[in-house]
């Protein structure tokens, strides 16, 4: 009789449990809300800035310009703005951007990570739209690109298809999507002939990024002891990604959004920071 009180209270327990938890379970919007908001930074290039904050109430509604010859680009309005946002456009056209790299009528665009959100889970895909598409509109007209060359677009190596779920339970598999969608080695691999060098360089650095923040200048982040950040703690590559504090105490400057990975999970840091730690050393 005591072995089957024991069978049915750990059965109780375990429909208790189940309930708790689907009580917090995380919605699509909540999910899309996370990943826009921390590791994709979405708002880091596409809000107008103070310096340095974003202009109060003007989130997603365009904002940082790219003026890299031959082309001169200025983030978009991406909030639900039908006239200078994307409010006309179908779930469809914002994932045919994000993963082709098209507009709805066909143009393609620069600047944009695109080449790096092949690996995206097909729900997480979906949780960025609907998150995209909840953004309250902002009326905000940005300058128009200017395209002196045809674009070329860049797939990073392992982004060509998306991740299996399954493969996030490993942390290092975990770390490397986090960071891909994250676009990580976007502005830390420098560029050879108008494309990133990731065959041969990728992580270490170089590149530079005027903007409110003056000139910033890409640190090196592959494995690296002298130049990298190899010789570095888990906890000094956790303060640099959160708070912009470099291992010796400096403050580093934007473009990297410091403020939004704040936000990210234990989890999740410690997955990217896994990874990191895997990135061929460069010099």
């Amino acid at each position: 009789m005591r072995g089957e009180s024991m069978k049915r209270i750990a059965a109780l327990t375990a429909l208790v449990w189940a309930i708790a938890g689907s009580a917090y379970a995380e919605t699509s919007l909540e999910r899309g809300s996370y990943l826009v908001n921390t590791i994709m930074t979405c708002g880091n290039c596409h809000s107008p800035k103070g310096p340095p904050a974003v202009v109060a109430g003007k989130d997603f509604s365009g904002g940082l310009r790219f003026n890299e010859p031959p082309f001169d680009v200025t983030a978009s309005n991406i909030t639900s703005d039908k006239e200078t946002g994307i409010g006309n456009w179908s779930a469809a056209d914002i994932k045919r951007l994000l993963q082709q790299n098209v507009r709805p009528n066909g143009t393609p665009i620069v600047v944009m990570p695109t080449g790096f959100y092949g690996i995206l889970l097909p729900s997480d895909l979906d949780a960025i739209v609907a998150y995209v598409q909840s953004i309250k509109p902002v009326k905000n007209k940005v300058p128009d690109p200017i395209y002196k060359k045809p674009v070329q677009h860049q797939t990073f190596p392992g982004a060509e298809k998306p991740i299996k779920a399954g493969d996030l339970n490993d942390k290092i598999a975990r770390g490397f999507y986090l960071a891909t969608i994250g676009h990580c080695m976007e502005c830390h691999t420098p560029m050879v002939k108008g494309a990133q060098d990731f065959a041969n360089a990728m992580g270490a650095g170089g590149r530079e990024f005027p903007g409110p923040w003056d000139v910033s200048t890409s640190r090196n982040i592959t494995s690296s002891k002298t130049n990298g950040i190899g010789a570095w703690t888990d906890a000094e590559i956790k303060r640099a990604i959160t708070q912009g504090i470099d291992k010796d105490g400096n403050k580093l400057k934007g473009p990297m959004g410091f403020a939004y990975y704040a936000h990210m999970t234990d989890q999740d840091l410690d997955a990217v920071i896994a990874w990191l730690r895997t990135v061929p050393a460069k010099d």
